[in-house]
């Protein structure tokens, strides 16, 4: 991708959110109704709050909404009528649905994939190579069930198990799926969708001997 010089001077946030358009946020949130009955902090303004968190690097809501009062006036380019409370981000993460964020992720993904490939090898040495895994993100055991044996200190810390399917020439994923983190990592293999002649490579908490296939577009 050649480099432009239409973001010079933007901060990263605002270069980040310009290839977020609004229009198709309202419509996949339209689709889903995670905008209905909301008066303030819409699925797009929720959707700018969570870039902001990650580039930001913050760990918590209250970090979230302490960095983000602090910084009033002068992040006015996160096109937010209001900055969140922490008692509003609470309510937003918990009210609305994952799945509309996972149909934005899939439209941006569509769109812009054929981007991500520009400095690799034009010849990959295998075609049509999938890489699977997973991650494990730690969360108190009374929100998700912990995974592995109890430990003798009588203390274990649930979790949400992130599966992940990339393509070797890109370098973010096309798949993601979410379980807890006690769910067995073969499960997440009927959820690919796969063209014929593709490879996938996983390590062996994916292998399952039972099952026949994959399923094929």
């Amino acid at each position: 991708m050649n480099k432009s010089k239409n973001f010079s001077g933007q901060p990263i946030i605002k270069q980040v959110l310009n290839f977020i358009l609004p229009k198709d946020v309202h419509r996949t949130a339209k689709k889903h109704n995670s905008d209905r009955y909301t008066k303030k902090f819409t699925t797009y303004e929720h959707l700018a709050t969570m870039v902001f968190t990650v580039i930001s690097g913050c760990s918590s809501l209250r970090e979230v909404s302490s960095i983000m009062l602090a910084c009033e006036g002068k992040i006015n380019h996160l096109g937010l009528t209001d900055f969140p409370k922490r008692s509003t981000l609470s309510d937003a993460n918990r009210r609305r649905s994952s799945e509309v964020f996972a149909d934005i992720y899939h439209l941006l993904y569509k769109r812009y994939h054929r981007f991500l490939s520009d400095s690799r090898p034009l010849e990959p040495a295998v075609k049509n190579l999938k890489i699977v895994d997973s991650s494990t993100i730690p969360l108190f055991s009374d929100i998700l069930k912990g995974v592995g044996r109890n430990p003798l200190n009588g203390k274990k810390k649930g979790g949400i198990k992130m599966h992940t399917m990339i393509n070797a020439m890109e370098d973010v994923p096309c798949l993601i799926k979410f379980s807890s983190a006690a769910t067995h990592d073969h499960t997440f293999l009927k959820d690919l969708e796969l063209k014929k002649g593709s490879y996938v490579v996983f390590d062996k908490g994916y292998v399952d001997y039972e099952l026949k296939c994959l399923p094929l577009l």
